[in-house]
Parts: structure tokens; C-alpha cells; sequence
């Protein structure tokens, strides 16, 4: 039987702006665009006998490895993989597989964007000029925004692998001092920023930036309790898990000054639902999810992708995160 490989919702990896051909030479390439993560029958249908399955958040469940005998590998397009159930794959002896370190660059450059923008509301101010309020206006300049300078002030990375420690770098770069926290210190690290406590740097940070793996543990981690501990006027970054935050708890914070403003490229559910707190919180960035999707960093993902293919097909899988 000829091997059929299934990318399940391909649009946003690549929504046209390169070709999918490198997967051809492993299979029969079928691509959708799009597949309802809701719909557990369309997602059964669209693996149908396939052997290989490309899925990027399009969740791969118990019910639909019992339903789709014939897969052998699930590669994920990303490097969380929660939308897999890895176990039960296991069980059944199907490799998954990842992209871990596509994007170190891009993600960091973002979360440095998103600072930048709660410092100086770059788009804001562009929109009012192109709105003419520069025009009629009786000063030479005007801001509609407090503007803040960074150098001097501490930055708290939560997380400080490959991604914070990029961010970490660009932030000594713009006069920061770095403090983090990660649960296995590493000597690059420690090049990088100085090792605290979770609570010393809740305390002693003016920004802080979360680059952590999502784990039952650090589920919330950004509650009432810890934000209490926090400077009165902290600046919050997150692009990194949107569970990470209780976002109740942050727009409160947001609504009462505690949190003087935030930046936030991920959400508890995406797309973000019309209740979310945050929509209506004050000083609130929010970007729809869009730290990785850099065509650099995508093409990344599809090269290291098509290797995990044509690894696990030599008999020598890699970036497997169920062995």
C-alpha cells in the first residue's frame, strides 16, 4: 500500500508563501487548509488509512487513534504538543514527534516587540497622525501615553531556556538588568542573567516575561496570590502559554494599576473568546498568536518537520516526545 501522509490544517504553517513539495517525497500528500478541532469525525475522516498525520493545534485524540489504525507517526507542527495524546499513542506504538527549536530568534524578537509597544504605543500614536490629530495639534509634539525607558530597569524572565535566554541577551542590550527563573539553571544561562527565587523575582522585577513549557504545575502561575508579590506597576510580557495566567486575576490586576499594563500574544482559549477579561482590561496588548509566524521561523518548522519524516522512515526517529 502506497504511503499516505495527511497535513491536517496547513494554512496557518503556510498560507502560500512556500511550497509543500518536500513532504511529496514521502507519500501521497494530501494538504487541508483547515480542519474543525471540534469535529471529531471530520478530523477520523481526513486521516482515513493514512499512515503519516501533519497536525499543527487540530487535536489528536484517543478516539481518533482507535478510529485511524493505520498511523504509525504523528508529526506536529510546533513545539508544544498537548494536542496530542501522547500516552495512548504510545500504547498503540505511534511515534510523535517535534519541532523543538524553530523559534528562538523570532519568538524572543517578539517579546521584546511587544515591550517596546507597551513603552511607547507605536501603533496608537501612527494611527492618531493618520488620523490627523498631529495636524490640528497646538504643540510641536504630544503623546497619548506615558513613555517609558528600559535601561536601568530589571527584567524577571520565568523560563530561561533557548528562547529566554535570546530575550534575555536583547534586554542587556537595551541597558536591563536580567534576572530568571527556571527550575534547571544552566551554566548559558547564568552567562546570560543572574538565578533567583520564583517569589525574590516576583519582588525585584519591573518587567517580567514568562518563556515557560506548559506543565500542571506552572498552570495559573500568574494568580491574585503571586501578583501580590510584585512591584506596584510591573509590566507583564507573555507569549508564551496563555494558561499560564489566571486572566481573571490579571485584568484585575490591569483595572487597578497593580499591573500597569501588559503585553500578551497567547490567550487560555484561542481564538480568544468575546468574554475574555482582557478584551475590556486596561492597558492590554493583545496580539492573536503570531510570535512564531515569522516565514523564517515557518520554513524552519517545515525543514525540521520533513527531517522528522524521513528520520522515523530510516528507522532512526528524532525529536520523538513519546519514546
Amino acid at each position: 500500500m502506497k504511503r499516505t501522509i495527511v497535513v491536517l490544517d496547513g494554512f496557518t504553517e503556510n498560507p502560500g508563501d512556500f511550497s509543500w513539495d518536500v513532504l511529496k517525497e514521502y507519500g501521497d500528500l494530501k494538504v487541508f487548509d483547515r480542519t474543525s478541532y471540534r469535529d471529531s469525525d471530520l478530523i477520523a475522516d481526513r486521516i482515513g488509512d493514512a499512515q503519516i498525520v501533519v497536525t499543527n493545534k487540530t487535536p489528536i485524540t484517543k478516539k481518533t487513534l482507535d478510529r485511524c489504525p493505520e498511523i504509525r507517526l504523528i508529526a506536529v507542527l510546533a513545539t508544544g504538543y498537548n494536542v496530542v495524546d501522547c500516552a495512548y499513542a504510545k500504547e498503540k506504538g505511534i511515534a510523535v514527534v517535534n519541532v523543538p527549536s524553530y523559534g528562538t530568534a523570532t519568538v524572543s524578537q517578539f517579546s521584546i516587540a511587544l515591550l517596546l509597544e507597551v513603552c511607547h504605543h507605536i501603533g496608537s500614536h501612527d494611527a492618531s497622525v493618520h488620523a490627523g490629530k498631529w495636524a490640528q495639534a497646538a504643540d510641536w509634539c504630544y503623546w497619548d501615553y506615558p513613555q517609558i525607558e528600559l535601561d536601568g530597569k530589571t527584567m524577571g524572565i520565568i523560563g530561561f531556556g533557548r528562547i529566554g535566554q535570546a530575550e534575555g541577551r536583547i534586554a542587556k542590550a537595551l541597558g536591563m538588568k536580567v534576572i530568571a527563573y527556571d527550575p534547571v539553571p544552566s551554566k548559558a544561562g547564568a552567562e546570560t542573567g543572574e538565578y533567583v527565587s520564583m517569589d525574590e523575582l516576583f519582588a525585584r522585577a519591573d518587567i517580567i516575561s514568562l518563556h515557560c513549557n506548559l506543565t500542571q504545575e506552572n498552570i495559573g502561575i500568574i494568580n491574585r496570590e503571586n501578583i501580590a508579590k510584585m512591584k506596584d506597576g510591573v509590566i507583564l510580557i507573555n507569549n508564551s502559554r496563555g494558561q499560564l495566567l489566571r486572566e481573571q486575576d490579571v485584568a484585575d490586576a490591569l483595572n487597578s494599576g497593580k499591573i500597569a499594563a501588559a503585553g500578551l500574544d497567547v490567550v487560555s482559549v484561542e481564538p480568544i473568546q468575546k468574554d475574555n477579561p482582557l478584551l475590556t482590561a486596561k492597558n492590554c496588548i493583545l496580539t492573536p498568536h503570531i510570535s512564531w509566524a515569522a516565514k523564517e521561523a515557518r520554513q524552519r518548522i517545515l525543514d525540521c518537520t520533513a527531517a522528522n519524516i524521513a528520520s522515523f522512515l530510516n528507522g532512526t526517529p528524532q525529536n520523538v516526545v513519546n519514546p
